[in-house]
C-alpha cells in the first residue's frame, strides 16, 4: 500500500493558513499515486493550544476548514487532526479520516497530557479500520500502548499521528517504540510528526515508515519540512543512520529561534556580548537562525572588564559578520553610585554594586531593542539558572532564553560543534575561565563548584529526580550536594521571572519541573 507522509511546520491557531498547505499537499502530483495521505496530529490548529482552545471561534474556524477539506477530497483519502466537538461527549483531540467527500471515521485521543485534560475530554483511543483490503490501526502516539489490549483484530498497518515535543532523548525513544510495535504485530508502520517551534516547544519531525519485517523504508530529516510517498510492501530498506544528539540540539535551537521571531512578526535580535562563551554561542545560533544582518551585539565593558573580553567579543562579531556597538558602563555606574550615596551612606560595597552593573547592561540591551524594533536574547545557561547565579532584571532580562536548557558543559560541547569546520566562536572564549567580571579578578569558580561536578549533580537531581542522600551514595561530597540542592530550591522564585526558554531537555525549568516557590 502506498502512503504519502506530510511533515510540515504547523501554524498554531491559524486553521485557514494550515488549510492552504494541506490542500497543496493533497492536490500535488507527488501525492496523487498514494492511496492515503497522513498528516501529524493537531494539523489544523497546532499545539499546544492552552487556553485559546476554550474560545469557540477557533473551534468553529477549524470546523469550517474541515468542511471545506471534505468538500475538496473527491478521489482522495487523508488523515487530519483538529479539536472537534463530538455530540454527547464534548471537545476531543481528534484525527479525522476523510475519504471521497465524506468523513469515514473519527479517532479521539484517550491518554491526555495534564494541560490537555483542562480542555479536552477523554476519547476512545486507537481504532482499527478496514481500508483497501487492509486492517489499519490509527491512533495518537500516546494511545499506541492500547494496541493489543482492546483490539482482537490483528492490524496489517499501524499509523501513528504524532505531535511530539522534542527533547534530545525523544528521537531515539520514538524509533525504539516504533520498532517494538512492528516486532510485536508483524505489521508495517507509518509514524508522522510535525516540525516547528511554538514558543518554548520545539517539534523535530523525524517521520518514518517501516515494513512488516522491521526495515526502515524511509526516515525523514529532522527539523525540515518534507513530504514523501512510501510503498509499505517494499523489501529494500533505506540507510538507517542514528542522528547525533549535539547536531539535533543545534538544529532544534536554530529552528526554535527562527520560528519564535517569524511567528511573532519580528526579524532583528540584539544581545550583550561579554566575550564569554554563553553570549558567543547565543550569537552564533542567532546568526544561523536570522542571518548576520539581523543580529546586533552590544559590548558593555566596565572598569572590571579585561582587555581580552572586548577583543574576544570583537573577534566573534568579525567571524560572524554582525554589527556591534561599544557602550562603556562606567559613567552610568558611577552616576548610580553617586545618586544612591545619600541613601546607602557609608555602607561598604557588596553584591548590590555588582547587580547594579548587570542591571545597567540589561537596561542598555532592552533600550536598544525598543529603539530599533528588536527582540533581546537572554544568554543564561541551565547551570546558572539552577543555582540562581545571575541578576534579576539584569542578565536575566530578554524576550527568549536561548540556552537556558543547556548545562554549562553542554554549552562547551555545542560551541565545539559549531566550530567543527572553522572557528566561529573564538577559541579563547571557550578555553578561558568563565567570569561575570563584576568585581576585580572575579571568576565563576568563586561562587560555583567546578562545572563538570556541578552539572553532574544537577543532572542527577533534576533529570533523574534523585534526592540528596541518593546523590551522595554515588560518591559526591555530602556538603556540596546539600548546598547545590538547597540553591536549586531557593532560586525557584527567580526562575519564575525568567523569559521563556527553548526546551531541549527532558526536564526543563518551568515546563517539566514545576515546584512550589515557598
Amino acid at each position: 500500500m502506498k502512503i504519502f507522509i506530510a511533515q510540515h511546520n504547523i501554524i498554531t491557531n491559524n486553521p485557514e493558513e494550515n488549510m492552504r498547505w494541506i490542500l497543496e499537499t493533497i492536490e500535488s502530483s507527488e501525492s496523487n499515486d498514494a492511496l492515503l495521505t497522513v498528516f501529524p496530529a493537531c494539523t489544523l490548529c497546532g499545539y499546544p493550544l492552552f487556553g485559546s482552545i476554550v474560545y469557540t471561534d477557533i473551534q468553529k474556524r477549524a470546523q469550517l476548514v474541515l468542511q471545506e477539506l471534505v468538500q475538496r477530497s473527491e478521489h482522495r483519502a487523508f488523515l487530519i487532526g483538529l479539536p472537534l466537538q463530538i455530540q454527547d461527549k464534548g471537545l476531543c483531540n481528534a484525527i479525522v479520516f476523510v475519504q471521497n467527500n465524506a468523513i469515514r471515521a473519527i479517532i479521539t485521543k484517550k491518554y491526555l497530557a495534564p494541560d490537555e485534560q483542562k480542555c479536552f475530554v477523554r476519547g476512545e483511543g486507537v481504532q482499527v479500520l478496514q481500508y483497501q483490503e487492509q486492517r489499519i490501526a490509527i491512533g495518537f502516539y500516546e494511545d499506541l500502548k492500547e494496541l493489543g489490549k482492546n483490539h482482537i483484530e490483528q492490524p496489517d498497518i499501524v499509523i501513528c499521528c504524532g505531535c511530539n515535543v522534542f527533547d534530545y532523548n525523544k528521537p531515539y525513544s520514538i524509533r525504539y517504540r516504533m520498532r517494538k510495535i512492528v516486532e510485536n504485530f508483524s505489521a508495517s508502520l507509518v509514524f508522522v510528526n510535525r516540525i516547528g517551534g511554538e514558543g518554548s516547544f520545539l517539534y523535530a519531525g523525524g517521520s518514518m515508515a517501516l515494513n512488516a519485517a522491521g526495515d526502515v523504508l524511509c526516515q525523514f530529516p529532522y527539523f525540515e519540512e518534507h513530504g514523501q510517498e512510501v510503498d509499505l510492501q517494499l523489501l529494500e530498506p533505506c540507510e538507517d543512520t542514528k542522528p547525533e544528539a549535539v547536531a539535533l540540539v543545534h538544529k532544534a535551537l536554530v529552528m526554535g529561534l527562527r520560528d519564535y521571531f517569524s511567528k511573532n512578526g519580528m526579524r532583528r535580535a540584539v544581545l550583550g556580548l561579554s566575550g564569554g562563551i554563553d553570549s558567543a554561542l547565543v550569537c552564533a545560533l542567532a546568526v544561523d537562525a536570522l542571518g548576520a544582518e539581523n543580529v546586533h551585539g552590544l559590548l558593555m565593558p566596565s572598569q572590571y572588564s579585561t582587555d581580552h573580553s572586548v577583543a574576544d567579543a570583537e573577534q566573534l562579531a568579525a567571524n560572524l559578520g554582525i554589527s556591534y556597538d561599544i557602550v562603556p558602563i562606567k559613567p552610568l555606574f558611577d552616576a548610580m553610585r553617586t545618586a544612591l550615596k545619600p541613601v546607602f551612606g557609608e555602607r561598604a560595597e557588596d553584591v548590590t554594586e555588582e547587580n547594579m552593573q548587570a542591571r545597567i547592561r540589561g537596561t542598555l540591551v532592552m533600550s536598544y531593542a525598543n529603539k530599533f524594533g528588536a527582540l533581546a536574547l537572554n544568554t543564561t545557561n541551565k547551570s546558572e539558572a539552577a543555582m540562581g547565579y545571575g541578576t534579576l532584571y539584569g542578565d536575566s532580562c530578554g524576550s527568549l532564553a536561548v540556552i537556558a536548557d543547556l548545562y554549562k558543559t553542554e554549552v562547551y560541547e555545542l560551541s565545539e560543534y559549531i566550530n567543527r569546520d572553522r572557528e566561529l566562536i573564538p577559541q579563547h572564549s571557550i578555553t578561558k575561565a568563565p567570569s561575570a567580571e563584576l568585581r576585580p579578578g572575579q571568576k565563576d569558580s568563586d561562587s560555583l563548584p567546578d562545572y563538570n561536578t556541578l552539572d553532574a549533580i544537577l543532572e542527577l537531581h533534576l533529570e533523574q529526580a534523585l534526592s540528596v542522600d541518593e546523590i551522595v551514595e554515588k560518591g559526591y561530597d555530602p556538603d556540596l550536594v546539600g548546598t547545590v540542592v538547597r540553591k536549586v530550591k531557593a532560586n525557584e522564585w527567580k526562575r519564575l521571572q525568567f523569559p521563556p526558554l527553548l526546551k531541549i531537555s527532558p526536564m526543563s525549568f518551568g515546563l517539566d519541573r514545576r515546584v512550589p516557590v515557598s
